[in-house]
């Protein structure tokens, strides 16, 4: 049996159906945004739920969450697919997050709590490990949405956080497409250590310029590849 998903998250139910509803959604999450449900593929109730070791009640409500997240689709009379993935996409997404993700960056050099702090800095020494020849490239796809995920909760501000949690789990499922175009991933995940040392240092503005070139650069890489 795959084991779900269980990162924290802020104000997150504790116990009964809805804890399971809870801990479905972001497994299957996982698995759409790193393309291990590809692109395209038919969604199976039954499946899911007896991959998950949950019932069928706890993965219908994930799925809702999901097909509001565009990341997966129903057709009448057709059933449910995974979405596809449209480079198309690639414009709309990253400009949402140009303006968003400084503004996260700079919230959560304000208002990172110890806790927040200890958790990045916490990634900041995985991410002196992340070198290709030591992680395979889903292990390094993995850290860096941890370190965003992080990042996003560490601003405190709910509605900005499932915001760019929606839109990074998007330009994640493009990256991964990619993945065996991109020259440099480890590069481009290691990005992330100074970000977390201008957070956990409490300096927004620099935070927030770091953010800005890692979305720009994250852009430039796809198209590169293309």
């Amino acid at each position: 049996m795959q084991q779900m998903a269980t990162e924290p998250r802020g104000g997150e139910p504790g116990g009964g159906e809805l804890s399971l509803a809870e801990r479905a959604y972001r497994a299957i999450r996982d698995r759409l945004v790193m393309l291990e449900i590809r692109p395209g593929a038919p969604i199976n109730e039954d499946q899911l739920a007896q991959s998950l070791g949950v019932g069928r009640t706890p993965v219908r409500e994930a799925l809702k969450r999901l097909q509001y997240e565009r990341l997966i689709t129903t057709y009448p009379r057709r059933g449910t697919f995974a979405t596809d993935v449209h480079i198309t996409d690639l414009a709309h997404i990253s400009e949402v997050r140009q303006e968003l993700e400084p503004l996260a960056a700079a919230q959560a050099a304000r208002r990172a709590t110890a806790t927040d702090r200890a958790i990045l800095a916490a990634l900041r020494r995985e991410l002196e490990s992340a070198h290709p020849a030591r992680h395979h490239a889903a292990e390094l796809m993995h850290l860096d949405l941890q370190v965003h995920r992080a990042i996003y909760a560490a601003t405190h501000n709910p509605y900005l956080e499932d915001t760019l949690v929606r839109h990074d789990n998007l330009a994640t499922r493009i990256w991964c497409l990619f993945i065996d175009r991109l020259s440099d991933m480890a590069g481009h995940v290691e990005e992330h250590g100074p970000l977390i040392e201008a957070i956990v240092a409490g300096d927004p503005d620099r935070a927030a310029q770091l953010a800005r070139s890692h979305v720009e650069g994250f852009e430039r890489a796809i198209r590169g590849a293309v």
